[in-house]
């Protein structure tokens, strides 16, 4: 997991917090005094991030001692334990809100995923990511996500072709809603020669999601339907194109991803 991309993070992330000094710890804590540290959890879930917190602080110290209590994708109540840290206490002290701030950030992305992966146990559907990440932390917060039990879409806009809404309106392909057939068929068979990429299409509407379909896209995403209108979507993908994928989003949430989730 710890590789030069996430210790560049790690080390500008250090930066932003402490600015040329900790001028705090140097002028209350003494030279060369050790500390003693833990970390507890202040409410259940799981676990994420706790060799970027080892990482943080050896950064500014190579010889500080850190015990992790827990692993990555562990399970953990209020109050228990995760780590023990002992060391310099100004590098520890200088040190800990980055490591916090990493821990709990990817452990709540982890622990929120794993609550949807469980929502949808034993229904043969995936939880996917999006690109609707913090700006320079995507390999951190995707990590997180399979740790939670979540599955990652694409880690850039090079990874695969996703007609999104915007792209068939500024490509003219959709005009007052309505979409252009011929065009759109042209595209995908160009498409098809041009790249080995998966090819995946948004639509908003049963009326654009029927043209579309006949093409036979890898996936086509579903935004935005209602659970009678995806219930629709998945009787004609079932009987005449059983290889195109769904996806579905917005709107997803606790209390219907199971829902959604058994409509196939």
């Amino acid at each position: 997991m710890i590789n030069k991309e996430i210790i560049a993070i790690i080390k500008r992330a250090l930066a932003e917090d402490i600015g040329k000094k900790d001028i705090t710890t140097l002028l209350t804590v003494p030279f060369r005094q050790e500390a003693e540290a833990v970390i507890f959890a202040k409410e259940k879930g799981v676990l994420c991030g706790i060799n970027i917190v080892w990482e943080v602080f050896k950064q500014k110290d190579k010889k500080i001692f850190f015990k992790s209590l827990k692993k990555d994708g562990d399970t953990f109540r209020k109050d228990e334990k995760v780590a023990y840290i002992r060391g310099d206490a100004h590098i520890i002290l200088s040190s800990e809100r980055v490591a916090l701030n990493f821990l709990s950030l990817l452990s709540g992305i982890s622990t929120l995923t794993k609550k949807f992966a469980d929502k949808i146990k034993g229904t043969g559907v995936k939880i996917l990511d999006t690109r609707k990440t913090t700006p320079n932390l995507r390999a951190l917060e995707k990590y997180a996500v399979r740790i939670g039990g979540g599955y990652n879409h694409r880690m850039t806009l090079a990874q695969e072709v996703l007609i999104k809404d915007n792209h068939l309106r500024v490509a003219r392909f959709i005009n007052k809603e309505r979409l252009d057939e011929e065009r759109f068929r042209n595209s995908i068979f160009y498409l098809r020669k041009s790249t080995r990429s998966k090819i995946e299409v948004e639509v908003e509407s049963m009326e654009v999601f029927k043209k579309v379909i006949k093409y036979k896209p890898d996936v086509v995403m579903l935004d935005n339907f209602s659970l009678a209108q995806l219930k629709k979507a998945v009787v004609q993908r079932d009987e005449y194109f059983p290889q195109v994928k769904l996806e579905v989003s917005g709107g997803i949430n606790l209390n219907n991803v199971r829902e959604v989730a058994r409509a196939g």
